[in-house]
């Protein structure tokens, strides 16, 4: 007997032997369901519906009906609105069902006409014949089919999100949904509850989900165990609910149409790269010229990198993998083991549309083995920001020309929403404006250099080690190739753009946002490979003159794995080093070389540093003796020179972080925040909610006060508090408080601003546009759950992302790249479910922009369309007519272009004024 069974019985006074719960306790209706049995009221389904029935000829509303019912009913049993309305449909489907039975034995067995049966059941003839049809049924057949499918789901993952969206997945629509979760709680005692998840890109918001468990899933494990919780995907319906089918996995590639090219044999120069026989049709790259590729291998190991189609293969070969082990390396040692999940052996999120169909030789469609994480094209969607990483380390006029644009551009940017008459426009834009603004106080981020961009570095080996392959550049164009992590000017290659190199153009042709270079140069960028390395790449002119200095003697031919290699069997008890071990090490040597660079160490400190942050990388990967390293470089005396540090109370502390760019990236703890942040009208700064919440620690037994942890620079009102008093540190101080103040007074205009005001007699005036706006309000919303599918397909790929290279979020670098990962997954979600499509975006005809701005629609649903869409269209036509002026704030934002050595044309598309008037404004 299942425990709401036994309630029941107990509650009525029923007896086990009793077999009165014929509708309650049978699976179909073990549950919450209001129909019950005994002295309920509703013993059975019909009944429920005839007392709905009743009461709504009475004139009742829907509340009032809802109410009258649960006051008949036990108290656990009691239903909410949207609980009442799912019982309904139940209801309403067991009426057809029984409806359909009875039809079929008064047809089939008693043999009576069809007049004879509507006669007797009360309905009319034509009613009979459909319902005998099963077109009565079909709707409660296909609800069972989606609550079984849902059932598996569930019991496979136990946690999953069942939200806006989630129906997408499934293919069905959000009522089949929930009225499938309803039926699981009901028959199987699942568990649903709302659980508040980080926002893949803005870890500061939460988004709020509905998760569908197993009876054992509370919600504080929920909220313990995020991770835990997926996603629908496994199957998926093209039908309606009337069938499913499971994704397939990966295409396998048999292992003998797969050569390895040894180190030794050239492949240490190829490092990476998959050679891909041109023209075979399972192994087509589509459109693209290259991409970041996994490919599975006698369904065990996978091939991993960048693939490259070659005419120069051996017989027989179709994929040439490029590697620096050495020959004699069993092929299948070269090769990735396959994970043990079958439907993600790569523990990689294949990007939408990553993967693709071809005709075999059979006339039939294959899956191609090709799965793409990345192709041409993608990375020129990656950042283009700079780093303090690597500006800090630049001369101070360079700096400082960088920084004074970054400020002067948003200046610009504030003054332009200040100007839009839309006040629901102006207070959205204002948010996310002080949003933006604040998270780069934070970051220390800077705009982009003139010409700016990342690539993707694939070799070649014909071309000389001060030349590069990109056609994306003028010929003769000097480049400036920054690698990250960045440790300092000599991992700095500057190359010029060669596009007459005859193996260029041959092997790569018109790429878009790579960069072919020499294997010399890629080791020259903190040791490079071709497996989907990035550069960011700066032109070099007069006005941007990047520094680079040679390459540290010290580190020439040096090999951490072969000067620190732990002998077989680790026979002298080495400490080695564990992940999470790496993980601190890592971002202690990372500070230490930025608080020396900072101040001033000398070549040989820094290549000690240098030296030992190789052997940290590399240390639990190859087994090396770190803490050897660590003495013999000379680490805890670095550390005592360049990491002193005066407290607030005049101590001085020797090691760890000492500067504000190293500094910035450390944590506090702070009283847990829970609900809804306020904004102080007064000052624009965020107000939050503490939750008061205590509990017992389990190391002291005592109580204590539950906390969160932030970063330091977020709590900090002063930048400057952070600084050792650098140059450097003092540049990027006042840079962080400028934009701070900047983001508290966006924040305060908005804050105290009245959004746009309703009028009912526009409303009237513009009837045919209230009406196709609210059509498109309407397909606005169908959008809604495609974001929030895309939401969760983002978060899942960002973890899985996460995993396969690693990563930590508590280590800054790995924190860049989950950054970047996590801008670029989300943006391929929404590409993947639709939600960035042409048809989820708002646009407006003139006449219902006059609505709008005639207050023909609430502030409520533009302030809706402006959240939930891309509200570019919005924004131009809030835009004051009158745009060619320079304004103040655009006056020194063209200043601050032009020093930074942007040209006029850049200038006046940056600001959104002709050409003419930039020359004019700037030379007066």
């Amino acid at each position: 007997m299942n425990p709401i069974e036994k309630d029941l019985r107990s509650y009525f006074g029923i007896t086990s032997e009793s077999n009165i719960l014929e509708h309650y306790g049978t699976k179909r209706h073990s549950g919450r369901y209001p129909w019950g049995s005994g002295d309920n009221p509703y013993q059975h389904s019909g009944d429920f519906l005839s007392r709905i029935e009743v009461l709504k000829k009475k004139g009742l509303s829907e509340k009032d009906i809802l109410e009258s019912i649960n006051d008949s009913l036990p108290k656990e049993y009691q239903m909410s609105l949207s609980e009442f309305r799912v019982a309904k449909r139940t209801a309403i489907h067991e009426r057809k069902t029984s409806e359909y039975e009875q039809i079929h034995k008064l047809k089939d067995e008693d043999h009576l006409g069809w007049t004879e049966i509507a006669n007797q059941l009360g309905m009319s003839e034509s009613s009979v014949r459909s319902k005998y049809a099963g077109n009565a049924d079909k709707k409660a057949q296909r609800a069972k089919n989606i609550a079984e499918t849902l059932k598996k789901e569930v019991d496979k993952k136990g946690m999953i999100d069942v939200s806006e969206g989630a129906n997408f997945a499934l293919g069905v629509t959000d009522t089949e949904l929930q009225d499938a979760v309803y039926t699981l709680e009901a028959e199987y005692g699942y568990k649903r509850y709302g659980v508040g998840i980080k926002q893949p890109t803005n870890n500061r918001q939460q988004t709020n989900i509905m998760v569908l468990a197993k009876p054992e899933f509370d919600q504080k494990y929920a909220y313990n165990h995020q991770e835990q919780i997926d996603s629908l995907g496994d199957y998926h319906t093209d039908d309606g609910g009337d069938t499913f089918t499971k994704l397939q996995r990966p295409s396998s590639l048999d292992s003998s149409r797969v050569a390895i090219r040894y180190g030794d044999e050239g492949g240490l120069d190829k490092d990476g790269v998959m050679e891909i026989r041109r023209g075979v049709p399972d192994l087509d790259l589509g459109k693209s010229h290259y991409a970041q590729v996994r490919i599975l291998v006698d369904g065990d190991h996978y091939l991993k990198g960048m693939a490259v189609y070659s005419d120069d293969l051996p017989d027989g070969v179709d994929v040439m993998f490029n590697t620096n082990k050495p020959s004699g390396t069993p092929k299948m040692k070269v090769l990735k083991e396959a994970k043990a999940d079958p439907d993600n052996p790569f523990g990689a999120a294949i990007k939408a549309n990553g993967q693709s169909m071809y005709i075999g030789d059979d006339g039939k469609e294959h899956l191609s083995p090709i799965n793409k994480l990345k192709e041409e094209g993608d990375w020129d969607t990656m950042s283009r920001n700079v780093s303090s990483q690597f500006l800090s380390k630049q001369p101070k006029k360079l700096i400082e020309n960088q920084l004074n644009l970054t400020v002067a551009d948003y200046k610009a940017q504030y003054d332009e929403i200040m100007r839009y008459d839309n006040p629901t426009v102006k207070k959205k834009l204002l948010n996310d404006f002080a949003d933006t603004v604040e998270g780069t106080s934070m970051t220390l981020k800077a705009s982009a250099f003139p010409g700016q961009s990342t690539k993707v570095i694939l070799p070649i080996n014909k071309i000389k080690e001060t030349e590069a392959y990109c056609p994306t550049y003028e010929n003769g164009t000097r480049l400036a190739l920054i690698r990250y992590p960045h440790a300092g000017t000599f991992e700095i290659p500057i190359v010029t753009v060669n596009n007459k190199n005859v193996s260029g153009k041959r092997n790569l042709g018109a790429i878009q946002d790579a960069i072919g270079i020499n294997a010399k140069v890629a080791e020259r960028l903190s040791g490079a490979d071709f497996d989907g390395d990035t550069v960011m790449a700066i032109p070099i002119t007069d006005k941007v003159n990047i520094k680079s200095t040679r390459a540290l003697k010290a580190l020439k031919g040096f090999d951490p794995k072969t000067a620190y290699a732990v002998p077989e069997g680790n026979p002298n008890n080495v400490r080695l080093m564990k992940k999470e071990d790496k993980q601190r090490e890592m971002g202690v040597i990372s500070n230490l070389i930025t608080d020396m660079t900072l101040r001033g160490a000398d070549e040989d400190e820094l290549a000690r540093a240098v030296k030992h942050s190789m052997v940290v990388i590399d240390a639990e990967k190859h087994k090396l003796d770190y803490k050897r390293s660590e003495q013999e470089n000379g680490i805890p005396e670095l550390k005592q020179k360049w990491q002193i540090r005066v407290d607030e109370e005049g101590a001085i502390h020797y090691g760890g972080a000492s500067t504000l760019l190293s500094r910035r990236k450390q944590t506090v703890r702070v009283p847990e925040r829970r609900g809804s942040i306020r904004v102080d009208k007064e000052t624009g700064e965020y107000i939050y909610k503490e939750s008061g919440r205590t509990f017992v620690d389990p190391k002291t037994g005592k109580e204590r006060k539950a906390e969160d942890t932030v970063s330091l620079i977020s709590e900090t009102k002063d930048a400057r508090t952070l600084s050792s008093g650098t140059i450097q540190e003092n540049l990027y101080a006042d840079f962080s408080n400028k934009l701070k103040a900047m983001a508290n007074q966006a924040r305060k205009e908005a804050a105290n601003m009245k959004g746009l005001e309703y009028s009912p007699s526009a409303a009237k005036t513009y009837a045919p546009e209230v009406a196709s706006l609210k059509e498109k309000y309407n397909n606005m919303i169908a959008n809604k759950p495609k974001e929030r599918k895309a939401m969760l397909i983002a978060n899942a790929n960002i973890k899985a992302k996460i995993q396969e290279q690693g990563l930590d979020s508590n280590i800054s670098e790995d924190k860049k790249v989950i950054k970047k990962i996590s801008s670029v997954e989300m943006q391929r979600a929404r590409d993947s479910v639709g939600a960035s499509g042409r048809k989820s975006k708002v646009t407006f005809t003139d006449r219902e922009w006059e609505a709008v701005q005639a207050g023909a629609i609430s502030d409520n649903m533009l302030t809706k369309f402006l959240n939930s869409s891309d509200s570019d269209e919005i924004v131009k036509r809030a835009m004051p007519k009158n745009v060619t002026a320079m304004t103040s704030a655009k006056m020194s934002k063209a200043n601050a272009m032009l020093r930074s050595g942007y040209s006029y044309a850049e200038i006046a598309k940056a600001c959104g004024v002709p050409e003419s008037t930039v020359y004019s404004a700037l030379n007066k």
